[in-house]
């Protein structure tokens, strides 16, 4: 049996705001009734009864709800709105990129944002997309600094190359490390060989500034290090972001300075010339060629297609059998996108659908206000009857006590209604963007570079089988509101 999704409530109304509609009851109660009329099950509920929005993000019971967010105790939260989250824009992006970060999901009842839906999921494009260019702001006024510090021969971070070290800011010669740094110059001129440098200086005992051997890598890094005949580059790297690799910035960009030398410029010329030459001699010219399914098309027996060498043709690297020509089940896969992505048909009739279907429940909660206020006006009438001795003790709950009632009934009815009007323009939210988005992939595919194209086959294919003359089909992208079609089967003549 499938796990429920566990979710949590987040409930902030402030002191002002705590009237009719605006209780932390109401929030509640209409939070509680999406989560049911989406099967989930609701493990905490965070509550912050008169809390301002300007800042949340340190509270104890958010520090609580991030918990239980990093235990997987809740994997969603929901909110009736935006604004109750918290009204600081740099909190909001935060609590989206640590669900993001944390693949759990935050949905806005008013917003109709469901990043668990592919249309919500939108919203932490968005979000994402503000804080990286929060984060490039930042960065390029730190960048714009480096150039200057550069220039100056002052420290930019991080620590000095091996045989140097800082000392008042200025890089000057490390006393116990130089000898060293000088001896793997020496040794690569005599064997020219970097795997041999290192094996020779870990034989000797030296290790590195952090204690481990040396390895061919480390020598070859430290050689190539125009510090050591003194002419120390800065600027020269940029972090292609968080995780990622780091590249090497144009040459017009590299700040250069004087530095102390270790090595005289006719050794690190010399060294560096057999680098340049063996480096050279090593590079292999590769061609990235990007095939649309390789990996996704299946032979019958099992083993996976590619397409080998100079070919034209996919052919199974199991059996070496089963072969297609490129272009024919290429052609044969784009005809079958367009019954896997849907008609102009479906999406006119599913907007139309869902349309009457919204319209008809927002009438009945603006039926149901409209009676609840005329049932509050009555009470209130019958009230100032009674104290205007109008009506008898004795019949006065006979008059007031079913209006009450009824008026309860009615305020139980509308937080239910809404959460039933906030699924349904969720999901046509959701839905809409996803038919929406299919039809344009489908009349835009023959625009698209290969590279996205074979990002989006990956994400919208799970295989693709070649069994004797039959091709199946098997997408696994669905939108909410259709079913896939049946597994397609083509017969196809090799070519």
């Amino acid at each position: 049996m499938e796990q429920k999704k566990r979710v949590g409530i987040w409930i902030r109304v402030s002191t002002e705001r705590q009237v009719e509609d605006e209780s932390p009851e109401h929030h509640e109660l209409r939070a509680r009734m999406y989560a049911e009329a989406k099967g989930w099950e609701i493990t905490e509920v965070y509550r912050l009864d008169g809390v301002s929005g300007k800042s949340t993000f340190d509270l104890p019971i958010t520090k609580k709800m991030f918990k239980d967010l990093r235990s997987g105790r809740i994997e969603a939260l929901v909110f009736s709105k935006l604004a109750r989250l918290g009204r600081n824009t740099k909190e909001l992006l935060e609590f989206a990129e640590t669900f993001q970060k944390e693949k759990a999901d935050l949905i806005s009842l008013a917003e109709s944002i469901d990043t668990s839906s592919p249309a919500g999921r939108m919203f932490f494009t968005v979000v994402a997309a503000i804080a990286q260019w929060e984060r490039e702001e930042i960065a390029a006024r730190v960048a714009a600094s480096v150039p200057i510090r550069a220039q100056l021969g002052k420290p930019l971070g991080g620590a000095a190359p091996y045989g140097y070290r800082w000392k008042d800011k200025e890089i000057v010669i490390d006393e116990k490390e130089a000898p060293v740094r000088k001896l793997m110059y020496e040794l690569f001129i005599e064997c020219k060989r970097k795997r041999t440098v290192a094996s020779k200086l870990n034989a000797l005992g030296y290790r590195t500034r952090n204690g481990s051997k040396f390895s061919d890598t480390t020598v070859g890094r430290l050689l190539h290090d125009s510090t050591a005949k003194g002419i120390r580059i800065a600027n020269y790297t940029k972090s292609l972001g968080e995780g990622k690799a780091w590249t090497i910035k144009p040459e017009s960009e590299w700040v250069t300075s004087p530095c102390p030398a270790i090595v005289s410029d006719a050794l690190w010329e010399e060294c560096n010339a057999i680098l340049r030459q063996q480096e050279e001699k090593n590079k292999r010219v590769s061609r990235t060629t990007v095939h649309l399914l390789s990996g996704l098309l299946r032979c019958g027996c099992g083993g996976k297609m590619y397409v080998y060498s100079e070919s034209d043709h996919y052919k199974c690297g199991k059996c070496r059998k089963t072969k297609i020509g490129i272009e024919d089940i290429e052609e044969i896969y784009y005809e079958n996108l367009k019954k896997f992505l849907l008609t102009d048909e479906h999406i006119e009739q599913f907007a139309q659908n869902a349309d009457e279907a919204i319209a008809e429940k927002e009438n009945q909660f603006l039926e149901i206000s409209k009676e609840k206020k005329k049932l509050e006006a009555d009470m209130e009438k019958t009230m100032q009857l009674y104290l205007a001795g109008q009506i008898a003790k004795d019949d006065f709950g006979k008059h007031y006590n079913p209006l009450s009632e009824k008026c309860k009934q009615l305020e139980n009815a509308l937080p239910e209604l809404q959460a039933e009007i906030d699924l349904l323009k969720m999901e046509y939210k959701n839905n809409d963007a996803v038919l929406h988005d299919a039809q344009n992939l489908y009349d835009r595919w023959n625009t698209f570079t290969p590279e996205l194209k074979r990002n989006i086959v990956e994400q919208i294919t799970d295989c693709i089988t070649i069994a004797g003359d039959e091709i199946t089909m098997d997408f696994d992208y669905n939108p909410a509101l259709f079913q896939n079609p049946e597994k397609e089967q083509r017969n196809f003549t090799d070519s």
